[in-house]
């Protein structure tokens, strides 16, 4: 009989099964999540992404710009930033798979979120206090190795303390905490204009703040001693795999995120380019309008994920959202690239955010459920997250071959065009996936 339920897992297959002789009583439902344990999570998350996306978006192109001389200011923030992007490509698995074999009494996730969050900002304030380039670069690599501890600790929490009936809605909070955070970068930024240091310091006491609300609340215990094999070079390495074959869901939901994150990352990398190049907007008048941009786009977001993790919640399905959202990320793709005025911009990235916030809000849920083994859920998940992390990095490097097609180059169209097909076709794996509806 097992052999029969496995092979209907995985190839999808619905039969009826034999009426039984006796029914096996109802499972009890598992109790709700307390509301401080969730709201504790929004928050830890909020703090984090506030202390490594103020420097991302704002503070740290100034830091850079304080340093070095105006001809050498881009090479210099790319090398910093490339740094950091491979640091975080590499840390949620890496932190994942070394929480996962934490014995510590405190528990194996605790440690990581308030440690990283405390290495998070130490590397923040050398960050602020650094006067070279080498040393600027040192302090921001510290920064994002320990801003991706922390929230690589704060995924996993998601399927070891949320039960499934609840993980749309606190997938939704939890996800949108990260445009949030934007706001939060932009405005904190503006606030400390004048003082640097305060720039940096004051995100990173956030991130810590966050994290220890959490670890306050959060109910935590040690992996059990011998039930993972010494950590070397081998179980480094695997902490980056899972095989495809053994976990096809897994697998599919990883491609799935991917594509659809390579749509994302079409519009938050070139929208800068887009609003100067054709709408015409003035170098001058581009903060302001990316703020306005930003607060539309997270408008869109949180409507998108409350309404989606409600509603995934109620009817107990995640596929179907997954599929809605990525179709409305590729209507704004599509809007944002017919765009002739910056009131047309902002509306279709209000729907474009409205279909992020759909897709972040099942986002966690569909991957919790499809994890292969509960005791490696943090590795499990940081592997995952590579497909968040990887399309940031790629996205850059295809774009200026898009941008050039046709004369006079600055096709915007091919790359919005080619994001839309790309969330399209990651809307059309999650079909693929068996043991989720």
């Amino acid at each position: 009989m097992a052999d029969i339920r496995h092979a209907h897992t995985h190839s999808c297959l619905r039969r009826t099964p034999a009426v039984p002789a006796l029914e096996a009583p109802a499972e009890q439902a598992p109790p709700d999540a307390p509301v401080k344990l969730i709201l504790a999570l929004a928050a830890a998350q909020l703090g984090v992404c506030t202390a490594v996306f103020t420097p991302l978006v704002v503070t740290l192109a100034l830091r850079v710009a304080q340093i070095v001389p105006e001809a050498e200011r881009g090479t210099a923030l790319g090398t910093v930033l490339s740094v950091g992007a491979l640091l975080a490509l590499i840390g949620n698995p890496l932190f994942g798979a070394l929480s996962d074999r934490t014995t510590s009494r405190f528990g194996r996730r605790r440690p990581w979120l308030v440690g990283g969050a405390l290495v998070a900002g130490a590397g923040l304030t050398v960050v602020a206090l650094a006067d070279s380039v080498p040393l600027l670069l040192v302090g921001w690599a510290i920064a994002q190795a320990g801003c991706n501890a922390s929230l690589c600790m704060i995924t996993a929490c998601i399927p070891d303390l949320i039960p499934d009936h609840q993980r749309g809605r606190v997938s939704g909070l939890v996800g949108m905490m990260l445009s949030v955070s934007m706001v939060c970068g932009t405005f904190l930024a503006k606030v400390f204009n004048g003082n640097i240091a305060a720039a940096f310091v004051v995100p990173a006491f956030l991130g810590v703040a966050g994290a220890c609300a959490l670890a306050l609340v959060m109910k935590d215990r040690p992996a059990r001693p011998g039930s993972f094999a010494p950590y070397g070079v081998r179980e480094f390495l695997r902490s980056f795999w899972v095989n495809p074959v053994q976990h096809p869901d897994y697998a599919w939901n990883f491609a799935s995120r991917f594509l659809v994150f390579v749509g994302i990352s079409c519009v938050t990398s070139y929208q800068v380019y887009f609003l100067m190049d054709r709408i015409g907007v003035a170098e001058g008048d581009v903060p302001g309008r990316m703020f306005l941009t930003t607060l539309v786009t997270v408008a869109g977001v949180v409507a998108g994920s409350l309404l989606g993790g409600s509603l995934s919640d109620g009817t107990g399905r995640r596929k179907p959202f997954v599929f809605a959202s990525a179709f409305v990320i590729a209507v704004g793709l599509t809007g944002i690239a017919t765009a002739s005025s910056f009131g047309a911009f902002l509306a279709a990235v209000g729907v474009f955010g409205f279909g992020q916030g759909l897709y972040l809000a099942v986002d966690v849920a569909l991957a919790a459920a499809v994890l292969p083994d509960p005791e490696t859920s943090a590795k499990d998940m940081g592997v995952l997250n590579i497909a968040n992390a990887l399309p940031q990095s790629l996205v850059p490097m295809i774009a200026p071959l898009l941008l050039a097609i046709g004369p006079g180059g600055g096709n915007y169209g091919a790359l919005f065009l080619f994001g839309g097909i790309a969330a399209a076709a990651g809307a059309a794996l999650v079909q693929l996936i068996c043991s989720v509806k």
